[in-house]
């Protein structure tokens, strides 16, 4: 698959994760408030992302890297978590209201706070999480 093709995959991969991690943030603020809210719902839409890369977007069937990859994927998703709860945070607080935003401010700016990090998120799973080229915890320094 070329550059191109398994960016669009991997967006439409993370468009399915993103649906996970918004629909859980609306399920979880029935019984929490809305900050832990995103944080769990990031969880649930990270689950399900580092299935679909692994296995739709990176082909990385191997299951000999699976611990390196889950450790990846987890620095990789807390840079990007950083990402969407500062955005979320701040939009839904600060400069929605600032603005006289109200339709839906803190829906919207999870839903914005979600998407930002496509980007980075990319760049660190094609060269760290699923990069089949780099050596394994395991190999002799």
């Amino acid at each position: 698959m070329n550059e191109n093709g398994r960016f669009l995959l991997f967006t439409l991969m993370g468009g399915i994760a993103a649906l996970a991690n918004i629909g859980s943030r609306f399920l979880l603020n029935l019984v929490m408030p809305y900050r832990p809210a995103i944080v769990l719902a990031y969880l649930a839409g990270m689950t399900t992302a580092f299935f679909l890369f692994k296995f739709l977007v990176f082909q990385a069937r191997s299951s000999r890297r699976t611990k390196r990859e889950v450790v990846y994927f987890i620095g990789v998703n807390l840079l990007a978590l950083v990402q969407t709860y500062l955005i979320s945070i701040a939009l839904a607080e600060y400069f929605f209201p600032f603005c006289g935003w109200t339709f839906f401010p803190r829906d919207f700016a999870h839903i914005v706070g979600v998407i930002v990090p496509v980007f980075t998120s990319y760049i660190g799973h094609k060269y760290l999480t699923f990069n089949g080229k780099r050596a394994d915890f395991h190999t002799k320094r």
